[in-house]
């Protein structure tokens, strides 16, 4: 998936230089800091007031217009002004003031902008430099699909061009977040290599807005932890569901359940790695799991020893790259290997046969000593 994906988006990728008589042009910025959250909330209600014509997003846009302008444009927060428009909800128990104040600076949008020239940054306005060192390859997608998603709002077609430096600004994202982002956008990567969702590669996506330097340290902190939430959440939807098997024959099958939660078609495999030699288990491949659904697979066991074994249940992929956290299948054989069991028996016998033997010799003498 992961090699269709990009090659898809670069289709999309183009990169045309301003002609050179809008070299000295003004340049309209419109970028802000986060303000809708990775499950779809809206943290605050501050960016209806940046809206308002008298707010410092509506005075960039409330104005006459001017075919002179060059307009630099975030994609991801024009789509946070559409979700708004939409109808939207907040992280507290106030209640929400600006679909209409976002349904109209939208339309002003599209109206200023008609005669000009307009830049789509990277999606999110992600610090560049940051995200060059971090994800490069990340950078460029994000560059590709905002974009298409800024083409998709205004009606038009927009330029993209990472080269000539339109970011600006450093993001102030600690080490330790940054390696969450690392970890949230490589627990997506890995996922979008079998599932082919739109939830999940705008999620993938909207990881950008992490790296942008308009967050202050608190706002990398809440954004950081919702995101964690929200890939966490994504990721728990393809699962093996664990659990703890009794055996108690050498070979068996045990009923083992695979989640998909996807509202489409997901082919995996899933490698099941025991962790020693106790138990022999097979593995599965070419899994075809249907939407929404919940797969009862026989998983095959045979027992070399009695005891305790657990089983990780790794989903993957058809190269065999890891697409989820594994999860524990705890197992515990009472089976007693037949040799112990026939050595048993015929150490059973002997003595039966042994008293059988004293019993007769007991009776044979009590009957000597009475004649």
């Amino acid at each position: 998936m992961k090699k269709f994906a990009v090659p898809t988006f670069a289709l999309f990728f183009i990169c045309l230089p301003l002609p050179a008589a809008f070299g000295d042009a003004p340049v309209v910025r419109i970028t802000s800091t986060l303000h809708q959250n990775f499950t779809g909330e809206f943290r605050n209600d501050n960016l209806a007031q940046e809206l308002t014509p008298s707010g410092k997003l509506g005075l960039l846009v409330f104005v006459p217009l001017d075919k002179s302008r060059i307009w630099v444009i975030d994609p991801a927060l024009i789509d946070e002004v559409r979700a708004m428009s939409n109808g939207y909800t907040l992280a507290t128990e106030a209640q929400p003031i600006g679909k209409e104040i976002a349904s109209d600076w939208l339309m002003q949008l599209k109206s200023v902008t008609a005669g000009n020239n307009v830049i789509a940054l990277a999606y999110g306005n992600p610090d560049v430099v940051l995200g060059n060192r971090l994800a490069p390859s990340e950078l460029r997608m994000y560059y590709a699909y905002g974009k298409i998603q800024l083409e998709s709002v205004l009606g038009r077609v927009v330029r993209s061009e990472p080269q000539r430096g339109w970011s600006i600004g450093r993001s102030q994202l600690s080490a330790a977040l940054r390696e969450s982002y690392g970890q949230e956008r490589k627990a997506l990567t890995r996922l979008t290599q079998v599932v082919i969702s739109p939830e999940v590669w705008q999620l993938r996506v909207r990881l950008a807005r992490l790296l942008s330097p308009k967050l202050d340290s608190d706002s990398h902190g809440y954004f950081s932890f919702n995101a964690r939430t929200a890939v966490a959440a994504q990721v728990h939807k393809l699962r093996v569901i664990s659990g703890k098997y009794q055996i108690t024959t050498e070979k068996s099958e045990l009923p083992v359940t695979v989640i998909n939660d996807f509202p489409v078609e997901v082919n995996i495999g899933i490698e099941m790695l025991a962790t020693n030699s106790r138990i022999l288990v097979d593995s599965f491949t070419g899994l075809k799991l249907p939407p929404n659904s919940k797969t009862q697979l026989g998983l095959k066991t045979q027992v070399i020893a009695p005891g305790q074994t657990i089983v990780l249940a790794q989903i993957i992929d058809i190269d065999g790259s890891e697409v989820a956290p594994p999860s524990i299948l705890a197992l515990n054989a009472t089976v007693i290997d037949p040799r112990v069991t026939w050595f048993t028996t015929g150490a059973a016998i002997l003595l039966l046969l042994a008293a059988i033997t004293q019993s007769v010799r007991r009776i044979r003498k009590g009957r000597k000593v009475e004649i």
